[in-house]
């Protein structure tokens, strides 16, 4: 089993920067991918981002150029810069993992941590 802890959320002003962080513990070992999702009140879980073991990356549209995913392997973590937050970044965000490459859809990861709490106030 594996066991996914999201920390660093909070509450922001647009324009501001926060970093999500998600420990994985347990049955972790090499290649695997993480994601972040988010889900805004009353929306679907929506894909932001996943790095590969060997470190590529992919982002949703909406947060290119604003948000930044990184992972330190040895640690088994993985971060989320945020910066330029608007007010449509309001979710709660969700790290995932999954063996192999990084997937943008949800049913294709094997575990999902408890999520953290990110409010952008306009």
């Amino acid at each position: 089993q594996v066991q996914l802890v999201e920390s660093g959320g909070g509450l922001v002003q647009a324009g501001g920067s926060l970093r999500l962080s998600c420990a994985a513990s347990g049955r972790t070992f090499s290649m695997y991918a993480m994601a972040w999702f988010r889900q805004a009140p009353g929306k679907e879980r929506e894909f932001v981002t996943y790095i590969s073991w060997s470190g590529n990356t992919y982002y949703a549209d909406s947060v290119k150029g604003r948000f930044i995913i990184s992972r330190d392997n040895a640690k088994n973590m993985i971060y989320l810069q945020m910066n330029s937050l608007r007010p449509e970044d309001t979710a709660v965000y969700y790290c995932a993992l999954r063996w192999g490459t990084g997937s943008t859809i949800q049913k294709e990861y094997h575990y999902w941590g408890q999520g953290t709490q990110v409010t952008v106030s306009s």
